[in-house]
């Protein structure tokens, strides 16, 4: 096999070239310990084996035949197979890559259509029956060709875990699959309202949950065993195969615990969920074809937990409530239907016992905060407001904190939206309440947020100490939440001028890794942006003139896309050229590339000197012409005057 170290290298796969020189080795064989650096795509879900260091010179590498195919073979001291990085079409390029454990294949990565990226992962032998596809090639997995029930399970929890909608998405059964399945209409019309509503209600149980934490781990499927749901029942047309009250059997730190998956209906080679779960002891996933939908499976911390047959009504009324919202469009309607969501959510909140009130407490003052600043349900203010009174009366001071938040965000939100707003009497009293609530409710999981707001209104008012004063509060009060990340980021972003900085992130639309250390010797722009912000679009045509006229200066860009979704991005630079590298990591505002110098406004502009260190960290694009003349030591008579 003649293909060099470099094409072993699939396309979402990390490792650093310029870590051993991105010449010598292109005409070289790749030694063990190069070849072992390589980790599959989907690192994070993949156990596979690693040598000690101490051991890494001891591993081989070999070129030998793999049924039809030549790859490089990896083994261990011993002689047990490691790695396999297969040529399957001999144009001596690797186009899959395996990883193995105990000497048994576990998971490959595999480039299908041969151009260099991995656009397909699957799971093998003991590692379970997944495979997934990449359809953009940006190393996550935008659809499962092959998952079990199980594994389906496992997802399922991984996706609450993380407040990850998108993997949550993947598990829904498609429009589409939906017509393959050949429900009668009145199936497939309750089938579909589940449906069109999973995403929103994902999005609140990831927010109000309690049952799954970062300490959680899958560790079982419950089910009896699936079933056949015969062809002719409800005017089906085919025969359809589905688990009913499925459960994901979970351990969080030790202790016992189940999710209430529901059902799960096969299509193809695929399982899909027709709804979010149930993470709550007395809620039962909903039922869609067998009979006894609400059987709940007891476990040793749960026995007892049924609900009684008053909540389970209270919550099937619920549900029917949800499906009348989703058509509604009338205003008077709307408000109607939403106060009688929230007299349901009260009296489930009333029959639940013990630390599930409070959960229910929770989704109630969320949907009416909800739909108070949606402009759905005007006269949840006030209810929201009483609710938020009435719990600070109490001993739950978690969950009064929550409702207390979500009424000063109704409220808030209301302000802004009224005739003739003041906005700078608005944000004054804004940031009072939000003092006043940190100090009175510091333990609160919304302090966090509540800090990270008053931090971004001190820095833009320019009072950058007492911003770092609240974000370093986040740090001590709050090391291990998601806004930490962000405040730490704002800290070094405030901290940062005079100082080295690192960015390093995979280029859009290619292979490439951008790294702002290999722009030594230039001077860099870092242009934090996204589709939805105007200014960041405004700016880029004058970015664009800056380039070509200090482009032979030394003048460098780079890009920093903070979009949710990649496809977004691409949409966009594809309509859009822009003569720059784009970095782009999913997640939007909460990715990464954000936290690391914690953007919280767009756009955002630093200013890099040629010796990697930051000249300015917050220009404006109005700046930037003269401070970039001053730097090249340009003649600022030759610029044209401008009103």
């Amino acid at each position: 096999m003649t293909c060099s170290w470099r094409h072993l290298l699939p396309g979402t796969t990390a490792l650093l070239l310029g870590v051993y020189g991105s010449g010598n080795l292109a005409a070289q064989s790749p030694t063990a310990a190069q070849a072992l650096k390589l980790v599959p795509v989907q690192k994070a879900d993949v156990v596979f084996d690693l040598p000690p260091a101490a051991d890494l010179e001891k591993c081989t590498i070999k070129s030998e035949k793999v049924g039809p195919s030549t790859g490089w073979i990896v083994r261990s001291s011993s002689g047990q197979i490691l790695r396999e990085f297969v040529d399957t079409n001999k144009d001596n390029v690797v186009d899959r890559w395996s990883y193995y454990q105990d000497g048994i294949e576990v998971y490959r990565d595999i480039d299908e259509n041969f151009d260099g990226k991995a656009d397909q992962h699957r799971w093998l032998n003991t590692a379970g029956t997944r495979w997934g596809l990449d359809k953009n090639q940006d190393g996550q997995i935008d659809a499962w060709k092959s998952i079990s029930p199980e594994e389906v399970t496992a997802e399922l929890v991984a996706a609450i875990r993380d407040k990850n909608a998108a993997r949550f998405q993947r598990l829904l059964l498609s429009q589409n699959e939906l017509t393959s399945l050949g429900l009668g209409s009145a199936k497939a019309r309750e089938v579909a309202e589940r449906l069109g509503k999973a995403p929103q209600s994902f999005a609140v149980l990831a927010k109000t949950q309690t049952l799954i934490t970062d300490k959680t781990n899958w560790v079982d499927f419950g089910g009896s065993h699936p079933g056949i749901v015969p062809a002719g029942t409800d005017e089906s047309a085919s025969d359809l195969i589905a688990y009913e009250n499925a459960v994901a059997m979970l351990d969080t730190a030790g202790k016992s615990g189940q999710l209430q998956v529901g059902t799960l209906v096969r299509v193809g080679d695929v399982w899909r969920i027709l709804d979010v779960p149930a993470t709550e002891p007395n809620q039962a996933a909903t039922g869609t074809f067998f009979a006894n939908p609400n059987r709940v499976l007891s476990s040793p911390d749960q026995t007892g937990n049924v609900p009684n047959e008053a909540l389970s009504k209270l919550m099937d009324e619920s549900q029917k409530l949800d499906a009348e919202l989703g058509k509604a469009t009338e205003p008077a309607e709307l408000a109607q239907l939403h106060a009688r969501r929230a007299d349901l959510l009260e009296k489930i909140a009333a029959a639940a016992e013990g630390k599930d009130r409070g959960v229910w407490q929770k989704q109630l003052a969320d949907a009416l905060s909800t739909a108070v600043q949606a402009g759905a349900y005007p006269d949840g203010l006030t209810r929201l407001q009483k609710l938020a009174e009435k719990l600070a009366q109490g001993d739950d001071s978690d969950t009064a904190g929550f409702a207390k938040y979500r009424f000063m965000q109704a409220e808030y939100a209301l302000s802004l939206q009224a005739a003739n707003p003041d906005y700078a009497k608005i944000q004054t009293a804004w940031l009072e309440k939000l003092e006043k609530f940190v100090a009175d409710f510091p333990q609160c999981g919304d302090a966090a947020d509540a800090l990270l707001q008053l931090g971004n209104a001190e820095e833009f008012a320019g009072q950058e100490e007492k911003a770092k004063t609240w974000y370093l509060k986040i740090v001590t009060d709050f090391p291990d939440s998601p806004t930490a990340k962000k405040a730490r980021g704002a800290v070094t972003r405030l901290d940062c001028v005079g100082r080295p900085i690192t960015l390093t992130a995979k280029a859009l639309g290619g292979n490439a890794t951008v790294d702002l250390a290999r722009y030594k010797g230039k001077t860099v722009l870092i242009h934090y942006w996204a589709t939805w912000c105007e200014p960041c679009k405004v700016d880029m045509a004058q970015l664009k003139e800056l380039q070509a006229k200090f482009g032979k200066q030394g003048f460098e860009l780079i890009g920093v896309n903070l979009d949710e979704k990649t496809e977004t991005a691409v949409e966009f630079l594809t309509a859009n050229r822009l003569p720059w590298a784009q970095l782009h990591e999913p997640g939007g505002l909460e990715s990464r590339l954000a936290n690391e110098m914690g953007i919280l406004n767009l756009p955002t502009m630093l200013l890099i000197d040629e010796t990697g260190k930051v000249a300015n960290r917050g220009i404006h694009i109005t700046e930037l012409d003269s401070e970039l003349r001053k730097k090249f030591k340009l003649d600022q008579a030759a610029r044209p005057m401008t009103k």
